[in-house]
Parts: C-alpha cells; sequence; structure tokens
C-alpha cells in the first residue's frame, strides 16, 4: 500500500465527538421531560427521568477515564448539564413545596456566580477550574434533600411535625454545604484568573475545532 493511500484512508474527526459527552448533552436533552411530568404530577416518570439522569452523570467521568475521552469541553459540559438539572429540579420542587425557596435562592446565587466566574475567565482565555470534591458533595446533598422532602411528603405520609423537622435540617445542611463550595469556588477563581500558569491557558474556539485523524 503506497503512503498516499495510506492517508488517504485516515480521516479527520472532532476530538470532542465522545461518548461521555454525548452523555452530557442526553442529560440536557432529559430536562424538558422531567420538568414535564414533575409540573403534570407524575412523580414517577419524574423519578425515572432524573434517574436516567443521574445515572448517565456517574458514567460519563468513569467512561471518560477508562477510555481516555477526557477532553477540555467534556470538562466544562459536565458541570453544565448538573447546574441546568438542579435548577429545574429545585424550580419544580419549590412549586410544591414552598419551603424550599430560600434553598433555591441559594442556589440560584451560586449558579449563576460559578456561571459569571466561568466565562470571566474564558473570556480571558482561562480554563474554568474542575469539579472539586466538596462541589460533587453540595450536588449530592441537594438531590438527597429533595428526594427526601419528596418522599417522605408523597409515599411515607409521615406527621407534619416529623416532615418539618427532617426537611429543616435536610435543608440546612445542603445551604450550608452550598455557601461552603461557594466560598471555595471563589478562592479558586481569583487564583485562575491571576496565575500566569500556562496550564491554565484555553482557546476555546480552538478547543471545539479540535481535531484528530483516526483510521478509517
Amino acid at each position: 500500500m503506497s503512503v498516499r493511500t495510506e492517508v488517504r484512508k485516515k480521516k479527520e474527526r472532532n476530538q470532542n465527538l465522545t461518548v461521555p459527552n454525548a452523555m452530557s448533552v442526553f442529560r440536557i436533552l432529559l430536562i424538558p421531560f422531567f420538568v414535564y411530568y414533575a409540573v403534570q404530577g407524575n412523580i414517577a416518570g419524574a423519578l425515572i427521568s432524573l434517574g436516567l439522569s443521574g445515572l448517565s452523570d456517574a458514567l460519563d467521568g468513569f467512561v471518560a477515564r477508562k477510555f481516555n475521552q477526557i477532553t477540555e469541553l467534556g470538562k466544562m459540559l459536565d458541570p453544565f448539564a448538573d447546574k441546568l438539572t438542579q435548577g429545574a429540579v429545585a424550580i419544580c420542587v419549590a412549586l410544591r413545596y414552598p419551603a424550599i425557596c430560600p434553598l433555591l435562592f441559594l442556589l440560584v446565587v451560586k449558579e449563576l456566580f460559578m456561571l459569571f466566574g466561568a466565562f470571566h475567565l474564558l473570556k480571558n482565555k482561562k480554563k474554568p477550574c474542575e469539579a472539586k470534591w466538596y462541589g460533587k458533595l453540595s450536588t449530592l446533598l441537594f438531590y438527597i434533600a429533595i428526594t427526601l422532602i419528596v418522599v417522605l411528603d408523597s409515599f411515607m405520609h409521615v406527621t407534619e411535625p416529623t416532615f418539618i423537622l427532617v426537611s429543616t435540617i435536610a435543608l440546612v445542611v445542603t445551604a450550608t454545604s452550598m455557601i461552603y463550595t461557594f466560598v471555595r469556588y471563589t478562592a479558586i477563581f481569583r487564583e485562575i484568573l491571576k496565575s500566569d500558569d500556562g496550564t491554565y491557558d484555553l482557546d476555546l474556539p480552538g478547543e471545539i475545532r479540535a481535531t484528530k485523524t483516526r483510521e478509517d
């Protein structure tokens, strides 16, 4: 086989076309289904949609590491999908349980700040930080609190004092975690913005167009 023929057999494809990134997009596409079921009062449908979202969220990182499909775009797409999902869940649950409105407000402020920080870093051609353990813990506690509230009210039918006590504890713990996460990420954003370390440099348009060759 000639060199020219061998070169022809190689094609370029965008390196961001990966299974983990597709999972993140899948989570975003699931949001309208969750909202529809939640608004209609179809708890089973809403939980199934949320369960599929959580499953893909748990698997995408494993797949990315296992099959070497980690991309800079994926590092940003994954938390973006998480934030949209959390926002949709919080709003839908707040419509039914006004008691979580303070948590919803805190969540919105935290996520808006983080989105603003990420865009500001990208504008300065800096790479937003990856998700940290305390950010993941905050997300986990959020879902636990929301699930606990829905289960206690819709399935267990506990007494009102018990519901208020348990839901208040869950919401306070989640809010505390969110505040801690907010403070830690604020410090990281400032550090990245001021840093001259080349590892934080990122050209987002170039990263999105990034290609790699593959055999036919």
